[in-house]
């Protein structure tokens, strides 16, 4: 060990007591404020060159600031109480006959899309239901880019009026 690092633990362990008694007030666990204890005496060995010229006000400000990280990390985590209230929160699935109207609606837009010509059904399965890239899909069907945009955008604009047509009945 050198001398200011000799210097530095001396420091170090006369206000650890000092160091111990803050952190237990403001954090009220024994094991976080050894914990944080521990972390300050890391943090000042690695920046022993720095706090060498004041080693007990730079100690003091690094427990400070690690006091502080701790008590906002503290105020993130869930209390039992508010887990609880989490977990009895009602599901957000559908009711049965939300699900059987939703499975009605999939079975229409089925429907619906066989009535497409067939390019405009394969560019529109293609793009949204497979999510292929459009530059792949034009390759494949041999178009441009802008001629699948078009496609895709009849066929949905089709597909809506229908839909809406259907649901009016």
């Amino acid at each position: 060990m050198t001398s200011y690092e000799d210097d530095l633990l001396s420091a170090f362990l006369k206000t650890q007591p000092q160091i111990k008694r803050y952190l237990l007030k403001s954090t009220g666990s024994y094991q976080d404020a050894e914990d944080i204890t521990q972390e300050a005496w890391i943090k000042l060995a690695r920046n022993g060159a720095t706090a060498l010229a004041a080693p007990v006000p730079y100690l003091m400000r690094i427990v400070r600031t690690l006091a502080l990280d701790h008590g906002r990390g503290r105020k993130r985590r869930l209390t039992g109480v508010e887990i609880n209230e989490i977990l009895s929160l009602p599901e957000d699935r559908p009711d049965p006959e939300r699900e059987a109207d939703g499975h009605d609606q999939l079975r229409m837009l089925s429907r619906i899309m066989d009535e497409l010509p067939d390019r405009q059904r394969k560019i529109l399965i293609a793009t949204r239901l497979h999510q292929r890239p459009h530059a792949e899909v034009a390759d494949e069907f041999s178009v441009s880019v802008r001629m699948i945009e078009i496609e895709i955008h009849k066929a949905l604009a089709y597909c809506g009026a229908r839909l809406d047509e259907i649901n009016r009945i």
